[in-house]
């Protein structure tokens, strides 16, 4: 019984697993926020061009 028990714990694969979805995660993340912050200067910017014509 020892044995198998030893055997579960040693494999590490499944954090290798978890880690990368987690930064794939992050990484989409930060990538919605930048394109939304992007998107929100080029509005400002274009407003301020533009003006009150």
């Amino acid at each position: 019984m020892a044995e198998t028990r030893m055997d579960s714990i040693a494999r590490p694969t499944k954090g290798g697993k978890g880690f990368g979805r987690r930064c794939a995660s992050l990484v989409k993340e930060q990538r919605a926020r930048i394109y939304i912050l992007r998107r929100c200067a080029t509005m400002l910017l274009c407003w301020y061009i533009h003006g009150d014509d």
